[in-house]
């Protein structure tokens, strides 16, 4: 009898343990403000809820962007898939390079940036190739000039695309991984 004791309380105590973790690491609702208010300096960090409530769902099955930043009245949205760059050297590929790339919008731009992703993925990849032909993705890649006139062309094709909703590229993962 003991034997069969134990293994049912050790699965109780273990789904009782479960249950607790869940409750106390449940994201906070509309009704339950998180603990220690907003954070100092005013901006909300990625995928943090903007001051006075929980983040809305994005809609049409897109990964939830950063929030908002409500006093500037700007938004970021993180595009949802990665950008894969061939670095092409004595005609073969010597490397990959993989960005992540978020947008900061005017409040409201999240559904207009996501409606016309195709066009903005395309020039993103058109001066992604032209940087990485130039030799941008070459030696230090990570220089701080290197990364300035990157994430300047990136601005200027996010601009071609979305004309002054867009205010800035925000260059969030780079990583060069070498044959």
């Amino acid at each position: 009898m003991k034997r069969l004791l134990l293994p049912v309380l050790l699965a109780l105590a273990g789904l009782g343990a479960g249950v607790g973790a869940g409750l106390a690491l449940r994201p906070p609702t509309e009704a339950e403000p998180a603990a220690g208010g907003p954070a100092e300096g005013g901006g909300a960090e990625e995928g943090a809820a903007p001051a006075g409530g929980a983040a809305a769902p994005a809609e049409g099955g897109h990964a939830p962007a950063a929030g908002a930043d409500a006093a500037a009245g700007r938004e970021f949205v993180k595009l949802n898939n990665q950008f894969v760059v061939p670095v092409v050297g004595d005609g073969r590929v010597t490397s990959l390079v993989v960005l992540s790339v978020s947008l900061e919008v005017a409040a409201g731009g999240r559904e207009t940036v996501f409606a016309h992703e195709p066009k903005l993925r395309d020039a993103f990849l058109q001066v992604l190739f032209a940087h990485a032909n130039a030799g941008g993705f070459d030696g230090n890649f990570t220089a701080a000039s290197a990364l300035r006139s990157l994430r300047t062309g990136l601005l200027e094709a996010a601009q071609s695309v979305l004309g002054s909703l867009v205010s800035d590229v925000l260059i969030i993962d780079m990583m060069r991984q070498d044959s």
